[in-house]
């Protein structure tokens, strides 16, 4: 047996070969037990590798894979006198380990992939359901509509339905607070201010939907250090909704 017939083995077993090479491979399996059982030994390795790994195979997993196995050069057959048994075995669990190696790199990429889908996915359904929430508050048959000027510049209005027991806080400000500092949202509940969210630093505008406002008196913002405050420490709007 030649070194490129034996170095195709692999290549074979995952169908990697022209139809010249499958050929030769074929009719050297018929004279040549021990590479037909390396042959088997293959299959069994691939089939455990394919068995639960994904569910829908990466994009270019396969080119990864052979390309582990053409840089994975098995070694030639030494013929001996006396019949024996080669030791092919730690050329083939090498073989192995590169198709492993190149599976498990293409499952991570495959993983990070899947998950940033789920990430968008949840963004984007939960935006429509803002949507809908927004859309539901100001088609309200009592929808009251307030506004207010900020303090700094800029407008706070808040939509608001007892129906609906909802409402939305809508703002605009004309700049962001300086020195790292943020805007976080309120309501005042039985005198209680209840922070309702921060932005981010430098970010001015917002659409947030308040639930429970029957009992909410207050709707306000204020200007807090980053991460915003356990209770405000700068109103810059405070809009009455009793």
């Amino acid at each position: 047996m030649t070194a490129d017939i034996h170095s195709l083995v692999g290549a074979y077993v995952l169908d990697a070969v022209d139809d010249l090479e499958r050929a030769a491979v074929e009719r050297h399996l018929r004279e040549c037990d021990e590479c037909r059982v390396e042959v088997g030994e293959w299959r069994e390795t691939a089939s455990r590798l394919a068995d639960g790994a994904w569910s829908v195979p990466p994009p270019g997993l396969r080119d990864s894979v052979l390309a582990a196995v053409a840089t994975t050069r098995q070694a030639p057959v030494v013929v001996a006198r006396q019949k024996a048994r080669r030791p092919h075995r730690s050329r083939w669990v090498a073989a192995a380990a590169a198709v492993v190696a190149a599976a498990g790199a293409g499952t991570a990429v495959f993983v990070v992939q899947e998950q940033r889908v789920r990430d968008e996915r949840t963004v984007a359904e939960a935006a429509r359901d803002q949507e809908a929430e927004v859309r539901g508050v100001l088609a309200a048959p009592d929808v009251v509509l307030r506004d207010q000027v900020l303090a700094d510049g800029g407008k706070v209005t808040v939509a608001y339905s007892r129906l609906r027991d909802s409402g939305v806080l809508m703002m605009s400000a004309d700049a962001a607070p300086t020195g790292g500092r943020v805007f976080q949202l309120w309501t005042v509940r039985a005198d209680v201010p209840v922070s309702e969210g921060v932005l981010a630093v430098g970010e001015t505008t917002v659409v947030k939907v308040l639930h429970g406002m029957s009992s909410a008196s207050v709707v306000g913002v204020s200007v807090e250090p980053a991460n915003g405050s356990a209770e405000p420490t700068r109103m810059v709007a405070d809009v009455k909704t009793i």
